[in-house]
């Protein structure tokens, strides 16, 4: 049984569109995803695809419309308020800024100390030396406990963030976008850090990103997400290297060569307008902008579908001409 099974996860917000019309914005829909123990799945997609907030209502820092999520075969979505505060040591979250996340008002210190003494880990008595471990967990020595998060690098700050994770000993961590604000440098140590604390605590990781790049160090599956919607979903080597996707095709032929001369398959620019998030039809979200985009495209709703094992898309076209074996991937 998977750790964290989240099954038509669905947040929307209710608009009031002009005097009298109401109007409903789809910030995520139909959102179905797995997470074994030690494994990571990275949510993938620009700006605006729903990726946050996917992690934020999984975690039920935001209520879903709908939906279900289960983790460690407990139900997270139907808990009332004191059962879920007893649960939140089983999920964590680190944040992608991470000097807005941390009280600039306490040393890191306390901050790290908070989820410590709320969760029962250790007793005042044995506070120091729990912290001591913690800061040495993620590469911060026994001087930096009492420092402000002012006083600290970024990617120091970052540290903290994760060692507050980390202190209630969590089963799932949610990261979203834990290394774009820092640089590429830093970007790499807090990587290698993850995947190291991953190895030894076994820990499940839902990695929020739009760095297809660091996608490809840190992720065992990866799902690509556009306007709400998981649009393709397989493991790291399919995605990256095998999309199926036009939208996850156009991702990967975003991702610049290492020198102007290097060559690739080039695939149609993906041109037009979006469709918009408020009240957006049942067929598919991109065909406003798909080069692929045939009319049954805009005839029947587009579902998640398996085409192989283990990986599905929710391109009609795809699917189509893939059962009579006729896919052709030219527009």
């Amino acid at each position: 049984m998977a750790l964290l099974e989240v099954s038509g996860l669905r947040k929307v917000y209710r608009l009031r569109n002009g005097a009298r019309r109401r109007a409903n914005l789809v910030a995520t829909d139909d959102i179905s995803i797995e997470i074994e123990r030690g494994q990571t799945l990275a949510l993938v997609g620009e700006s605006g695809s729903g990726k946050t907030t996917v992690g934020r209502c999984v975690l039920r820092l935001e209520e879903p419309t709908a939906g279900d999520v289960r983790i460690d075969d407990q139900d997270v979505t139907g808990l009332p308020p004191r059962a879920l505060r007893e649960l939140r040591g089983t999920m964590q979250m680190v944040f992608q800024d991470p000097l807005d996340s941390l009280n600039p008002r306490h040393t890191v210190g306390d901050l790290v100390s908070e989820p410590l003494l709320m969760h029962g880990i250790v007793d005042r008595r044995g506070l120091r030396a729990e912290l001591e471990r913690l800061f040495g967990i993620v590469g911060l020595g026994p001087q930096h406990i009492d420092r402000y998060p002012h006083q600290l690098s970024g990617g120091q700050q970052q540290r903290v963030g994760i060692a507050r994770a980390l202190a209630p000993r969590p089963k799932l961590i949610v990261l979203d976008e834990p290394t774009s604000a820092l640089d590429v440098s830093v970007q790499a140590q807090i990587i290698n850090l993850l995947r190291a604390i991953q190895r030894e605590q076994e820990l499940a990781f839902l990695f929020i990103s739009h760095d297809l790049a660091v996608v490809s160090v840190l992720a065992d599956r990866v799902a690509v997400m556009y306007l709400g919607q998981i649009v393709e979903i397989s493991s790291r080597e399919v995605v990256l290297s095998r999309p199926a996707h036009p939208y996850t095709r156009a991702l990967m032929e975003a991702i610049p060569v290492e020198h102007p001369s290097a060559r690739r398959t080039r695939v149609a620019t993906m041109r037009g307008e979006p469709i918009s998030p408020i009240d957006p039809p049942p067929h598919c979200h991109l065909v406003s902008r798909c080069p692929f985009a045939k009319p049954i495209c805009s005839e029947v709703p587009a579902e998640l579908v398996e085409v192989t094992p283990g990986h599905a898309t929710r391109c009609v076209r795809f699917q189509r001409e893939h059962e009579n074996g006729s896919w052709n991937p030219t527009p």
